[in-house]
């Protein structure tokens, strides 16, 4: 009965574990094993071979085994199995065949263990197995890899290869055996020897010489040595020479390396030969390459490098360099060792910390250049403050870096420089080039405690505790005592330091709050109170789910005193936290923490946290309760709605959700809480009603297809989607329809097509015809054209005969700024001082300094406009303004200014991409504050251009224009003309008129010579005192001359005759209810007349001698003339008699106005035909061709009377080549439109247009109208697209049909030019910037310019704070919190 006591034994018959009764054989001997001795010992001869060694014969000898008679197997794991030979106790077995080898991965080892397996042939079962090695030398590179492996591997020296086989070696000498018994046989490998550090300096010349042993002579047809240096990635072989089998030379030669960050480089080195044989390294030396001028821009630096080096401070050039390198005899140069040893000049660039207490104890860093190369030198040599300041060995880096200890100030010491003397006496007696002096001062500052907060905290500890108070980052060290025990230093800033509090040695009750500052102690009344430790009392309810995120409600005591208390879970030593907040001293909510089961082990049964409880501060008590019985429910699970995904529903049908665990199973722990589900369809929730196994949930009204969400503690899943369709489905009558309209829908679109293609085979004709009457016109009027071209150049030789630099009204650079960046804004608050009230006056100063240093700050500047493009309320017209406004701030830096272009530029070209716009559109329209900025910056950096190129031909072209128009009639109320470039402004009808010549004598001095002028006889009288203006003040600026609306124009008689002639008088004629302006032919003005302009007179009417008119006649009509003063209209300039306009009456010169319908049939004259209407257009062109041509050609040349292109044109052409490159744009069209929209587009079609930008000069409507026409033809020949015509197209499109072709050859030529000029270097461009901000440093008020930036900021601040705080560079640069200060700065009333 006592079997089961007899423990289990091996039985070989079975080759299993079992009892000795269930062993059939265990009779016969070594059938049956009952002790460890009687195992099976089995052991191989040899035990391991190479896995180029096939069908090796193996003997296993075995211990223990019983008769094996019926034969074994012998089987090599997987690979091979084979009859095994029993001899005895002696097994043979076979290797496997080469195919059966294992194959050795060489990355991973040079060998594989496999078993060998003995196999019973009788039972068919294993009953002994070894370990076999299957080995492979050829995965060895190097001859002491090889030798080194445990298995039977040779080194063949000649062959660089290693073998199981040594016969395979070419001959004897070139074969290194594994070593049997010591390592002296490793010593035969070829290798390098170890080496001191092998320096070579950078572009220097110079051979490296190798010590080694054992090197191999190269045999017949073998290659020689090498040396293989790899310099960051790159191979740089050298020939080598090997002197004997012990030396070897890497030959002359120089190495370099790339970017001065690292003073040294450490390069692998390798000598190999005969191609890619290698010698081993087993020291692993390398070739440290170094340069000394590389993180050595002092001399300190320099004289501290490795004395090995060789490095000198050459004192001629300022740099640190090879003695050989230094030009300047030996007594220029500084060295370590040498007689001349001593830096001078040192240099402070940093003290830290800048504040400290007289008390002393302060640790001051002090950083700069040659601050001494030993402690000697500087010892007793600093002083701050008029301090002495005693230095720290410790912290003292040679050259670089002095750390001392500050000495005791006086109560009369508050602050003064830094002093350092480098190897001097003292410093006062230290002689100036030996001293240093940091420009900042260090100030002695007092340290004063105000507030703690909070005031108590559990007795455990752990509570951060935030002192307030004065110069609280003073000193270099800190520390806060509560009574006898520290509290942990934490963080500190100015005004605030915090730190953690540690458990109360002293129990319950307040402890003094004290900080030591270095030496200097500060306490005050300040008390913190130690109060009893937080206890949790119940939680409800005591359940959650695995996902966690439910509410569990805590009640306890002095729960208020924590500041962050958490909730925790810990399970199979996992732990989650959770957030709690706190709602009274007894009660807390807090959010579950998931229970930390891994997702692919999701248990289908509740669980237990191994620890459940809170982290109050440092409270211990409550980390973990005992006394909870706080369980985890499974997660609720959802189905999938349908198979599909998609569910498909009527209107107002419920949607069911199944699943499972909906309800947890709470009723056991007697609480009765339950999951709060939230199911949305789409975006709209709906009611629920629970089940444990489904949730019903009541649609909303929708239609459509909707994703379908729901929530339920930290769990959020989407079963699918649902489908809700209306059940109104079309009848076949109304398919039937819809077919029927779609059927004649398609019928209208083809017959609209026909009549579409008739249409525009018409109009291809009408254009051919067109164009056949163009070529005949051009030819009709080629005389007429060279007649009038005759006539202008003799009248334009007069006006430019002196053009010069000097007679052209260019305006000064501030008023040509202004009328281009604050266009009709005479006088704009950057021209003047900040105007603020006086009591405000300093803050805001000093709030505005303060802003204009966060302006200067390219994160904030790139924030601040990126934020302000966002915002609805930013108009295009506050997004110009912001541009210039920023402009005029940054006119003195324009380095800055262009580097943020670019910055915005760039982001610009990245969202024209993304947004997928066509990439021809960007920079099309000015639709952000970049696009405006670019404009302003080529307004800034072309005015030079503008006044020694390019403001010529532009005046030439505006003088043109003006005294071609007024050689013929010009209507002073429709402002249409006779000649003109532009249809809309064409007058187009016959009138008659006739040139005179008037006399006129000039108004500031009768007695010089009178003053010829032509005239019309159709000329108002308004138009008169403007061509006599012109020819009198010819070379004067206009806003310098008298205004014509202040002169009367009179016309002297014989015998002492004067008549005061006017637009307006007596003697109008007034036919029907048209009025029509007075004119010289109205007053029947003889040609060579007398005129004068006399200052305005009193009287409304004409007489023959002024003398006669008496003041009651006077006074009759002087209430009765009313002006309105317009300078830009001629019409405004005409006095008009108040009763006329209140009664009706139409005024009219020429013609009379297109928009009054009641004229009669032949009130305009004769109609013009299309032909004599195109001729005017085209006489005038031909006329102005020249002047077109002259302005264009200089605009797009790169070369102009010797002087260079601006280097801005380049710099931003190169500037969108690199952004095409970056973003892969190579269709030229597109490279095309971007510069075409950057330079010609943005600023010149702008000048062009409106030249009283750039010249002091009045434009009239019929001037601005044909200079719109030539910018027009200017933006047609920089576009890349064809302009198809036809008889629809805009006539000033016609007119300039065959010249656009040309202008568009030489834009392209232009660009073509620029981009092959050579690149404009960061270092030439911030040079010229440079220059053009000091040339126009003193333009604008900056406190004003950001007075008005300002104004943004206070309309979007918390926007622009919110921005700054989310972004990185911004946060740790604390911009937000600037900002802020300069917000408080500008809103403080006193």
């Amino acid at each position: 009965m006592q079997t089961h006591l007899i423990p289990p034994m091996k039985s070989f018959y079975c080759g299993r574990c079992t009892r000795k009764e269930n062993c059939e054989r265990s009779a016969e001997p070594r059938r049956f094993a009952w002790d460890i001795k009687q195992c099976v010992r089995l052991s191989v001869h040899p035990s391991n071979i190479s896995v180029s060694q096939f069908s090796v014969t193996l003997i296993l000898e075995a211990h223990n085994v019983p008769e094996l008679s019926a034969g074994v197997n012998c089987t090599f794991e997987d690979l091979a199995e084979m009859d095994g030979l029993v001899e005895g106790n002696r097994i043979r077995c076979s290797s496997p065949a080469e195919k059966e080898v294992p194959r050795i991965i060489v990355d991973k080892a040079d060998h594989q263990i496999v078993q060998l397996y003995l196999k019973s042939k009788e039972t068919g079962l294993v009953f002994a197995n070894t370990s076999f090695v299957f080995y492979n030398c050829s995965v060895h590179k190097s001859c002491l890899s090889c030798v080194r492996s445990p298995y039977q591997c040779h080194w063949c020296k000649y062959r660089h290869d290693c073998t199981h086989d040594p016969r395979t070696c070419s001959f004897q000498e070139g074969r290194v055996k594994k070593p049997e018994l010591s390592l002296w046989l490793l010593q035969e490998c070829p290798q390098l020897l170890p080496t001191e550090r092998i320096l070579v300096p950078v572009n220097v010349v110079k051979p490296i010489t190798l010590r080694a042993k054992n090197l191999p002579q190269p045999q017949s047809g073998q290659r020689g040595y090498e040396c293989l240096l790899t310099i960051q990635g790159v191979e740089q072989r050298v020939p080598a020479l090997r002197f004997n089998s012990s030396c070897v030379q890497c030959q002359n030669t120089s190495y370099s390396y790339d970017g001065m960050e690292m003073s040294s480089l450490p390069v692998d080195l390798t000598v190999i030969w005969n191609g890619d044989f290698s010698i081993d390294n087993p020291a692993a030396n390398k070739v440290h390459l170094y340069k000394c001028d590389a993180q050595r821009g002092s001399c300190g630096l320099c004289l501290k490098a490795d004395p090995l080096f060789g490095c000198v401070w050459c004192k001629g050039e300022n740099r640190c360099t090879l003695k050989q390198h230094c030009p300047h005899p030996e007594s220029q140069w500084l060295e370590r060792n040498g007689l001349n040893s001593k830096c001078t000049h040192p240099r402070i660039t940093q003290i830290t910390p800048l504040r400290g207490p007289r008390e002393g104890g302060t640790l001051v860093t002090i950083r700069g250049e040659n601050l001494g190369l030993d402690f000697s030198e500087i010892q007793g040599n600093v002083r701050v403050a008029e301090v002495d300041c005693t230095p720290v060995r410790e912290g003292y880096i040679p050259a670089e870096q002095i750390v001392c200890e500050m000495a005791v100030a006086t109560p009369s010491q508050f602050a003064n420089y830094v002093e350092v003397c480098v190897g001097g006496v003292g410093v006062r007696e230290c002689p100036k080039e030996f001293r240093a002096v940091y420009s900042k001062y260090y100030y002695f500052v007092v340290t004063r405690l105000i507030s703690l907060k909070p005031s108590r905290g559990p007795v455990s500890g752990g509570t951060i505790v935030n002192i307030t108070g004065s110069n609280l980052d003073a000193g270099s060290n800190v520390s806060i005592m509560f009574k006898d025990q520290k509290c942990t230093y934490h963080r500190r800033g100015g005004q605030w330091i915090t730190c953690r509090s540690h458990a109360s040695l002293q129990g319950y009750g307040n402890v003094s709050v004290s900080v030591t500052v270095d030496k200097a102690r500060i306490q005050k009344d300040l008390k913190f109170e130690y109060v009893e430790d937080p206890t949790i009392i119940k939680l409800e309810p005591e359940w959650s789910i695995f996902s966690g995120h439910t509410p569990v409600t805590v009640t306890g005591t002095n729960l208020d005193i924590i500041q962050s208390p958490l909730i925790r879970a810990k399970y199979n030593g996992r732990e989650t936290v959770n957030i709690c907040q706190v709602f009274s001293p007894t009660s807390m909510l807090c959010q579950a923490p998931e229970l930390p089961i891994s997702l692919g082990r999701q248990r289908e049964v509740p669980a237990r946290p191994d620890e459940f409880g809170f982290i109050l501060d440092d409270v211990q008590a409550v980390l973990a309760l005992n006394n909870t019985p706080f369980i985890y429910y499974p997660n609720p699970e959802f189905e999938p709605l349908h198979v599909s995904g998609v569910l498909e529903l009527k209107p107002g049908s419920p949607i069911i959700l199944k699943g499972r665990n909906f309800l947890p199973p709470t009723n056991t722990n007697g609480n009765n809480g339950k999951l709060n589900y939230t199911v949305l369809i789409g975006d709209k929730p709906c009611l629920l009603t629970v089940s444990d196994n489904q949730l019903l949930c009541e649609s909303p009204n929708l239609t459509g297809r909707h994703k379908v969400l729901a929530r339920v503690g930290g769990i959020e899943f989407s079963p699918g989607v649902v489908h809700i369709t209306s059940d109104s489905p079309l009848s076949s009558t109304a398919i039937i329809s819809i077919a029927g309209a779609g059927a004649l829908l398609i019928l209208f679109i083809v017959i609209v097509l026909i009549a579409y293609k008739r249409k525009s085979r018409e109009s291809d004709l009408t254009l051919k015809r067109l164009q056949m009457q163009m070529d005949n016109l051009e030819s009709r009027v080629a005389l007429e054209c060279k007649e009038a071209f005759a006539e202008l150049q003799t009248d334009i030789h007069e006006l430019t005969s002196d053009l010069d630099g000097v007679g052209i009204p260019f305006l000064d650079y501030r008023a040509y700024t202004m009328r281009v960046l604050f266009p009709g804004i005479e006088e704009h608050p950057v021209l003047r001082d900040l105007e603020v009230p006086g009591y405000r006056q300093e803050q805001v100063e000093k709030g505005l300094k303060l802003f204009g240093q966060l302006i200067n700050n390219k994160v904030f500047l790139l924030s601040f406009i990126r934020t302000l493009e966002s915002q609805r309320g930013f108009s295009m017209r506050d997004r110009g303004n912001v541009a210039s406004l920023i402009m005029t701030m940054l006119q003195s830096k324009l380095e800055y200014a262009t580097d943020v272009l670019k910055h915005l530029l760039s982001d610009l070209i990245d969202r024209n991409l993304e947004s997928k716009n066509h990439p021809k559109l960007l920079l099309r329209r000015t639709e952000s504050v970049a696009e405006k900025m670019l404009t302003n910056w080529f307004t800034f950096l072309l005015y030079k251009f503008l006044k020694e190129c390019a403001g010529e031909p532009l005046f030439s072209l505006f003088c043109a224009i003006k005294q071609q128009m007024e050689k013929g009639p010009i209507d002073s109320i429709t402002g249409e003309a006779r000649y003109s470039l532009s249809e809309d402004k064409l007058i187009r009808q016959q009138i008659d008129y006739k040139m005179l010549v008037v006399n006129c004598i000039h108004p500031d001095n009768e007695k010089s010579p009178e003053i010829q002028v032509k005239v019309l006889n159709c000329d108002s009288i308004s138009q008169v005192k403007e061509k006599i203006l012109d020819a009198i003040y010819k070379n004067v600026p206009h806003s310098h001359r008298q205004k014509a609306s202040d002169m009367d124009l009179e016309w002297r008689q014989g015998r002492g005759q004067r008549t005061i002639l006017m637009d307006e008088d007596l003697s109008t004629k007034i036919e029907s209810d048209w009025k029509r302006l007075n004119m010289l032919a109205h007053y029947q003005v003889p040609d060579n007349s007398v005129m004068a302009l006399v200052p305005k007179q009193v009287t409304a009417y004409n007489s023959v001698n002024n003398s006669t008119v008496s003041r009651t006649s006077a006074s009759k009509y002087e209430n009765m003339i009313k002006y309105t003063g317009s300078p830009d209209s001629l019409r405004s300039r005409t006095p008009m008699i108040t009763p006329d306009l209140e009664s009706g009456v139409k005024v009219w010169h020429l013609v009379k106005n297109h928009e009054h319908g009641d004229q009669k049939e032949g009130d305009r004259g004769s109609k013009m035909v299309s032909e004599i209407y195109l001729t005017r257009l085209l006489a005038t062109k031909g006329t102005l061709q020249k002047f077109v041509d002259d302005l264009f050609e200089t605009i797009f040349s790169t070369a102009h009377r010797g002087s260079a292109l601006p280097l801005a044109i380049k710099y931003m052409f190169d500037f969108l080549d690199e952004q095409a490159d970056k973003h892969s744009i190579h269709d030229p069209h597109v490279r095309h439109t971007w510069k075409s929209n950057c330079l010609p587009l943005r600023f010149w079609v702008n000048v062009i247009k409106n030249p009283q930008f750039v010249f002091d000069i009045h434009k009239s409507s019929i001037t601005d109208a044909c200079l719109s026409v030539v910018a027009q033809t200017f933006m047609d020949s920089c576009s890349t697209s064809e302009h198809r015509l036809g008889k629809d197209s805009p006539s000033n499109k016609l007119l300039y049909a065959k010249d656009i072709p040309s202008y568009k050859s030489w834009v392209e030529r232009y660009y073509s030019d620029i981009s092959k000029m050579p690149a404009i270097s960061d270092q030439d461009m911030n040079a010229y910037l440079a220059e053009q901000s000091r040339m126009h440093i003193n333009e604008f008020n900056s406190m004003s310019s950001l007075s008005e930036i300002y104004s943004y900021v206070g309309k979007y601040t918390e926007e622009i704070v919110c921005a700054l705080e989310q972004d990185d560079a911004a946060r740790k640069q604390r911009l937000s919190f600037k900002l802020e200060q300069v917000v408080a700065f500008m809103s403080l009333e006193s």
